[in-house]
């Protein structure tokens, strides 16, 4: 459940989810999202802005650390996914990993070769080389849809998008938290592509495309009837049909449609239609291999005969290759017609009232597709002249993306706690949001929250979950007890946490177990009796244990001293713990040497003294236990005490105190031991 939570702690240990576009944030185009969240970043897409050029064109990377950035997906092959991604692979400090699905991967290479093209031709500011993208080839890894993917703790998994070949939405899961990134996506299957799959898992975040807003598409069988009608009507009369499109994506779809109604229709036959691309022939050779990355129909088909091999459609390489003699259709890139060879026919034929131009896909803000669809009186040519619009425009939409029904639905079935509204201009955003917040306000069952950030501006979502260790080893061997504490190693790899003994770290990790002895050794030339007697003021009876006497103790559990000559050693492993033991006896040593047996309270105590403790703590614990319990008479230096058939002995040598009975009359005795004993030194 989201919460809110403390942003000071450490990045791999914030709950914070931030999600900020760089790009396509209440816009269509340069799509870029970065997710931060547990210490790792991730970019999704790195696309360039169809409308504008050069630098202008790029998402607002400056506002980010490229080194930072541990992974890169990218969601298919058009330009405003993809057109960056050379730049930043080799223009920047990235040094992550970058991802795609196979097909993408292969188109991705000569749809950006085409932009190089175009770019030349129409602006100086090249962002990148044919070379630099040629070099970016090798630094993109391939996934498979549904394999699953783990890299430094981020699992991820890729699912069919049904927007263009290839297309896939990413499910990353970071820490127990799962984001769904659809980039652009279909639920509606067309003539080759499936529809968008549900992923099995649900999101906690979805961060869906919005490019349609609230609206609802018309049917497919009715879309393509009004397309075949208008391309019939203009040749007929005489006219050039201009269809405006990018080689690769809506491309595949229209000659599908075409090539069967061409063959469907035998007057059409002396009618030439022109596929207009450089990349036609590679374009096509990529679909044809990945066949099996489309709907069950063309799979189907292809066992007969290949639909991508056409009847009455030729490839058109350029301008120059084009007798314009007559009625004709041509397909020619770029779709939003910036430039090369669509802008070129666009302008030899807008003059004339017979010709026409179908608008068959989404257009972007400050293209010039999207300026004749308000049908101006003239257009501006690319070398600045002022032509008259006469050719009819029509606008079509064959773009595979998702509309309002299809949006509601995805959501409805996934059922996301957050949804993050992205690619789409700011007032369809605007509406889809409302639109679906009064869609759930009603809905009791379902607190989805929505949000549509502007590029730059972050959605800040909180999560926390139960962090748990799994116990793990010798220290797994037992069966746990309820307030029994586990002690060792807690070992964090991938947020995930294990609580280890240390010696299975080398068994179970990466690590080993070292351990650090020091030694220290001063010249010395006191009594060890003396620094007993003080070592016994400052940590109590007890705290030095004679090995032998005169030469060895051990101090505090843990530090031992050994004289030897006029030199005394001090030797501990080291420990936080054992260090501030080692400084204390340090400081004790240095005491004895300087003072000698002058300390206060440290001269050795005579016959009488210790007669006079003895008597002194008898009385004492008959007082505090009775007289039954403490005998008057006894042999040696143990000291017998029994409480209700609880029995324990004081050592009045080491001033220790032992029981196997109870641990809490023990730790009495104990005190009243200490405190006695103190009081007394201290009178003397």
């Amino acid at each position: 459940m989201a919460q809110r939570g403390d942003i000071t702690v450490p990045a791999e240990e914030s709950d914070l989810l931030l999600i900020k576009p760089l790009g396509a944030g209440q816009e269509v185009g340069r799509s870029c999202i970065i997710l931060e969240f547990k210490g790792k970043k991730i970019m999704l897409d790195c696309g360039i802005h169809p409308g504008l050029s050069g630098m202008d064109a790029l998402p607002y990377v400056d506002l980010i650390e490229a080194d930072e950035v541990d992974l890169l997906f990218i969601s298919h092959f058009h330009l405003d996914h993809c057109g960056a991604l050379p730049w930043f692979l080799m223009k920047t400090s990235f040094r992550g990993r970058c991802f795609m699905t196979h097909a993408t991967k292969a188109i991705y290479r000569w749809m950006l070769s085409d932009y190089i093209k175009i770019s030349n031709i129409s602006t100086e500011q090249m962002l990148y080389t044919e070379a630099d993208l040629e070099a970016s080839m090798e630094k993109i890894e391939t996934i498979n849809f549904h394999e699953e993917r783990d890299v430094m703790g981020v699992r991820f998994c890729a699912y069919n998008a049904g927007h263009v070949l290839g297309a896939a939405m990413f499910m990353i899961e970071i820490a127990g938290v799962k984001i769904l990134y659809t980039g652009d996506f279909s639920r509606q299957e067309d003539r080759h592509l499936m529809a968008a799959e549900i992923p099995t898992m649900k999101p906690d975040v979805l961060i869906t495309e919005s490019t349609y807003g609230t609206h609802v598409h018309e049917k497919r069988e009715d879309r393509e009837n009004r397309f075949t009608s208008l391309v019939q009507k203009i040749v007929t009369q005489g006219g050039r049909c201009l269809i405006p499109v990018f080689a690769l994506g809506r491309a595949q779809e229209l000659l599908l449609i075409l090539d069967e109604y061409w063959s469907q229709n035998p007057e059409l036959h002396d009618i030439p239609i022109y596929y207009a691309s450089s990349l036609a022939k590679k374009c096509m050779a990529v679909y044809q291999t990945y066949i099996n990355a489309m709907n069950d129909k063309i799979r189907r088909q292809i066992a007969v005969n290949n639909p991508f091999v056409f009847r009455h459609i030729s490839n058109l390489k350029g301008i120059d290759h084009f007798d314009d003699i007559g009625p004709c259709v041509v397909m020619a890139s770029p779709g939003m017609m910036q430039s090369g060879l669509s802008r070129e026919l666009f302008e030899n034929w807008c003059t004339d009232a017979k010709n026409g131009v179908i608008i068959a896909g989404y257009c972007v803000e400050g293209t010039l597709a999207k300026t004749i669809l308000s049908e101006p009186e003239e257009i501006t040519t690319l070398s600045g002249q002022k032509l008259p619009l006469n050719m009819s425009v029509d606008y079509i939409s064959f773009s595979a993306h998702t509309d309002y029904q299809q949006t509601s639905e995805f959501i409805r079935l996934l059922k996301p706690q957050h949804v993050v509204l992205v690619h789409g201009e700011q007032n369809e955003m605007s509406r889809l949001k409302m639109a679906l917040q009064r869609e759930y306000e009603a809905d009791p069952n379902n607190d989805i929250k929505f949000y549509n950030p502007r590029n730059t501006h972050s959605v800040e979502l909180y999560f926390r979950g139960e962090k748990t260790a799994k116990v793990m080893g010798v220290l797994a061997a037992s069966k746990p007890e309820v307030g029994k504490l586990l002690s060792g190693v807690l070992v964090k790899r991938d947020f995930k946490y294990h609580l280890l003994s240390a010696s299975d770290l080398s068994k179970y990790t990466d690590m080993s177990m070292s351990v650090v002895t020091q030694r220290q050794s001063i010249p010395w030339s006191s009594s060890l009796y003396t620094l007993q007697l003080l070592l016994d003021r400052i940590g109590g009876a007890g705290t030095v244990e004679i090995f032998e006497e005169g030469k060895r103790i051990r101090a505090f559990n843990c530090i031992e001293l050994t004289v030897d000559a006029k030199i005394i050693v001090m030797e501990w492993q080291a420990t936080p713990v054992n260090d501030m033991f080692a400084d204390s006896v340090l400081a004790c040593v240095m005491q004895t040497e300087m003072g000698g047996t002058n300390i206060k309270g440290t001269t050795s105590q005579s016959k009488t003294d210790r007669t006079h403790f003895k008597e002194c703590l008898l009385e004492t614990l008959q007082d505090m236990f009775g007289e039954s319990c403490v005998p008057k008479m006894f042999k040696g230096d143990i000291l017998p005490v029994n409480v209700s058939d609880k029995h324990v002995e004081v050592n009045l040598e080491t001033m220790a105190v032992t029981t196997t009975d109870d641990e809490n009359l023990r730790q009495m005795v104990t005190t009243t031991v200490q405190k006695l004993y103190q009081a007394l030194v201290s009178a003397s």
